[in-house]
């Protein structure tokens, strides 16, 4: 199924049966899909990733990045009980839309935000946690929310910042997730139909410039509730006839609005024989970095309860209770992003905590069997990490490797071949940093070496310009 059940419906023409976060790779795509020893990525498309002899740069302290991807939260607002009339109107021959909304509660309350966040810091799980600007239409976060007080939602948005921004990248899922905007108002168009609902928009062809101003009107209110962000989350099908000019459209906009180095966005679920290693889209010859943007997918349905919330979990579609079966252990055992999926409405389950619970028992199992082989990380941090590993030029000097990297990333893990190795020091600039000895993987961290039979194993903090690993 689609990367959110309801997706493919809301997107006119498209088969039930298609994955509805689709994308067609490139030469790069389809390089940095496959099991990789990176080597210089040349001026000639920075795609291809030529190997060099005697180096690799592995997976981060050598272990599968995970993390979990959130739709459709925000702040107080239940978005299954308001979404659902408004996809009613625009599609009433739709019977899925026909479910008794009213009887569900308007509101996900912050002691629930509270729960959550909290339990998955204890058990380290990061990853995305979206945050509608205007949601469903009822309010503007970052001015009134009608049937809560001011104090109500200053608060929510505290806990937002206190409770999840440390460990969870906060994207907009669009303005409203629902009716589509007309900027120069702030009123949503008059017509109602498909072509008027964010989760199929736009029916006809935008420009980059015309995207932008779209997604940068939804930062800019996240910007003025003073939440961090440097990506977006796509609704349903939006964008889905303009993917080119969209990923273009989420660098402008989010360089324009937030200044960050390097945007990303979450559009696209991997089927079963795709990769979810994130694509490298928007650079230039010549190594021009300039416009980069990552494009990060995710590796899995959502099986918690549904987009509305009124869905029976079925967690070992994920991961069974011994790990040994599921989706997330398909990925771990390719040694690929092993990205989790879901809708906020269904982990919250209407108040039963269904999904949540069954969440619980998905993190459980998968801590009883590779507790030491995942490395849970924003959304945003694989992006870094894997734009780092496709762009970074690599050059064997002797006892030595030089990386001249347009992106920085934590964890940077490189394997050496060497017979017999000194204490590693890593030189950045002025500053030298020698590496601490391990003598297991699992030690592996940031700041040390791992010395195996002929080889010897790195990892640091890489920074933005040249620094040398010697031996």
């Amino acid at each position: 199924m689609t990367r959110k059940q309801h997706d493919s419906q809301h997107v006119i023409g498209q088969s039930t049966s298609a994955t509805r976060r689709r994308f067609l790779a490139s030469s790069v795509q389809a390089a940095l899909a496959a099991p990789m020893t990176l080597g210089v990525a040349s001026e000639a498309a920075r795609a291809s990733a030529r190997p060099i002899a005697g180096v690799r740069f592995e997976l981060p302290r050598l272990r599968v990045p995970a993390s979990f991807i959130i739709d459709d939260s925000t702040c107080l607002v239940n978005m299954g009980h308001y979404c659902m009339p408004q996809f009613a109107a625009a599609w009433p021959k739709r019977s899925i839309y026909n479910k008794p909304w009213k009887t569900w509660p308007r509101e996900i309350p912050d002691s629930f935000v509270r729960t959550f966040g909290e339990w998955c810091a204890d058990h380290g799980v990061k990853g995305k946690y979206s945050i509608v600007p205007y949601p469903a239409c009822v309010g503007w976060l970052d001015r009134l929310l009608p049937g809560w007080s001011r104090r109500e939602l200053l608060e929510s948005l505290k806990l937002v910042r206190e409770r999840m921004v440390p460990d969870w990248d906060i994207h907009p899922e669009m303005i409203t997730h629902t009716r589509v905007i007309e900027l120069k108002t702030g009123r949503p168009l008059e017509e109602i139909h498909a072509g008027t609902m964010e989760n199929s928009y736009p029916q006809e062809h935008k420009s980059v410039d015309e995207l932008a101003a779209y997604l940068a009107y939804a930062l800019r209110i996240l910007k003025n509730c003073d939440l961090p962000c440097e990506g977006i989350t796509t609704p349903g099908g939006f964008g889905n006839r303009v993917k080119k000019e969209l990923s273009q459209a989420v660098g402008e906009a989010v360089r324009d609005v937030y200044g960050s180095e390097l945007p990303h966005y979450f559009k696209y679920v991997a089927g079963p024989k795709e990769s979810t290693v994130p694509r490298i889209e928007n650079f230039g010859s010549g190594g021009d970095v300039s416009r980069t943007t990552v494009n990060v997918w995710a590796g899995t349905g959502d099986w918690f309860g549904g987009w509305d919330g009124d869905r029976e979990p079925e967690p070992d579609r994920y991961c069974n209770r011994e790990a040994t079966a599921g989706r997330m252990v398909e990925l771990i055992e390719k040694r690929e992003p092993a990205v989790m999926l879901c809708h906020w409405p269904g982990l919250y389950s209407h108040g039963t905590l269904k999904g949540f619970r069954a969440f619980q028992q998905v993190i459980r199992s998968l801590e009883g069997r590779f507790a030491d082989d995942l490395l849970w990380m924003k959304v945003s941090e694989i992006g870094r990490y894997y734009a780092a590993r496709s762009l970074t030029e690599m050059v064997l000097e002797d006892r030595s490797v030089r990386l001249d990297a347009p992106f920085g990333t934590p964890n940077c893990t490189l394997t050496i071949e060497t017979a017999s190795p000194e204490a590693p020091v890593v030189r950045h600039g002025d500053q030298k940093t020698p590496l601490r000895k391990v003598n297991r993987k699992i030690d592996l961290a940031e700041g040390t070496y791992l010395v195996g039979e002929g080889q010897c194993t790195v990892c640091f903090e890489l920074r933005k310009g040249t620094t040398t690993v010697s031996l």
